[in-house]
């Protein structure tokens, strides 16, 4: 039974749009096939992300990668608004040159912070850039579509300078548990090793049982779907390259390739064979 859902499907390179809600209902943790940034505008709001609770104060940017499971808890009380860009990880490799890729600041969230803060005053202003490139999606003038494209690639060069400028603030101050962070780390490192419940129970001296039920209950999702989604998602971006897919398979951590297929064709509703020939 999957115990968490992909949500939210992005049918173009990026699109970007200003939210604010009001006594919004409770967010189930999901993931998404796209990299998401967030500007914290107002309002009172944690955010989890991998494990970690991050309190958030205005300004705040986070950077939430493809298929890391996150959930907003903002204050149903207070009015929460955000600036959100979704963006398709291929559109951004395909403006990589050499060492220099616009995803380098997704890279650089999850070694470090998933949520930095943007301090007035800088030389990049972000804030100016981001609002502009929200108001431009929304306008219908001669060669808009071109236009918004420039400006978001625009947008994401500064956003990487900013990091690169160490002009945006880490932030220190995430609450987690410590048994089920080194947990996570540990999957995410190890994640095409063998995983079993009784590996993971011994490297960390808890009961099994009693790892299950923190897992689930820190990130929403049973261990078992968290592994195998992960490990699939991995898959999938290999497979635009030229790996025979039952040698893909077992590199991903998986024993036998119809349970593989059968899986990959559950979470992402194609055959691997058929999203490798779709998407070459």
């Amino acid at each position: 039974m999957i115990e968490y859902e992909k949500k939210g499907y992005l049918v173009q390179d990026f699109k970007v749009f200003r939210l604010k809600d009001t006594a919004l209902s409770p967010i189930p943790f999901h993931y998404h096939e796209f990299h998401k940034i967030i500007l914290f505008l107002s309002g009172k709001a944690n955010y989890i992300i991998e494990g970690k609770n991050y309190p958030l104060v205005p300004r705040d940017i986070l950077f939430i990668s493809a298929g890391e499971i996150h959930r907003p808890v903002p204050d149903p009380k207070v009015p929460y608004e955000r600036i959100v860009i979704y963006t398709a990880p291929g559109f951004l490799q395909r403006y990589a040159r050499g060492s220099e890729n616009l995803a380098a600041c997704f890279h650089f969230a999850r070694e470090h912070s998933s949520v930095m803060h943007l301090a007035p005053g800088k030389s990049h202003d972000l804030l100016y850039h981001m609002k502009k490139l929200e108001a431009t999606t929304r306008q219908q003038d001669f060669a808009n579509e071109l236009y918004t494209e420039i400006l978001f690639v625009e947008f994401m060069i500064l956003l990487n300078r900013s990091l690169l400028d160490h002009e945006l603030e880490e932030f220190h101050t995430a609450a987690y548990d410590k048994k089920i962070l080194p947990l996570l780390k540990y999957i995410n490192e190890h994640l095409f090793d063998e995983l079993t419940v009784d590996k993971l129970a011994g490297e960390f001296y808890m009961s099994k049982f009693h790892m299950m039920r923190k897992f689930k209950a820190e990130t929403g999702y049973s261990l078992h779907q968290y592994i195998t989604n992960k490990r699939l998602l991995q898959a999938r971006s290999m497979l635009t390259g030229g790996i025979p897919l039952t040698k893909l398979c077992f590199d991903c951590g998986f024993r036998d390739y119809s349970t593989f297929s059968r899986a990959f064709k559950e979470l992402f509703h194609q055959t691997p064979k058929d999203y490798r020939q779709q998407n070459r």
